[in-house]
C-alpha cells in the first residue's frame, strides 16, 4: 500500500471513526526514525539523495536546478 492510497482511503472513512481508528491502527505507515525514508526534499518531496549540508534539505536533483539562485558556482 502506498502513501497516496492510505490518505485517499482516510478521507472516505472520515464519515465512519470507529472503522477509520481501527484502519489507522493497522495500516499507518510507521514513522521512520532511521534510513533512506526519513528525510524529504522541501521542494519536490522525494525520498533519495539529498545535499543536507548548510541545512538546505534539497535532493540532488532541486539543489542543482537552484544552486545559482542560491550563490553556489559550477565549476567544471
Amino acid at each position: 500500500m502506498t502513501a497516496s492510497d492510505w490518505r485517499k482511503i482516510t478521507k472516505q472513512l472520515k464519515v465512519k471513526p470507529a472503522v477509520l481508528k481501527k484502519f489507522l491502527k493497522h495500516n499507518k505507515p510507521k514513522e521512520r526514525k532511521y534510513g533512506i525514508a526519513t528525510k524529504k526534499c522541501e521542494r519536490c518531496g522525494r525520498l533519495g539523495t539529498h545535499v543536507g549540508q548548510y541545512g538546505i534539505k534539497l535532493c540532488r536533483q532541486c539543489f542543482r536546478d537552484i544552486a545559482t539562485d542560491l550563490g553556489f558556482k559550477k565549476y567544471s
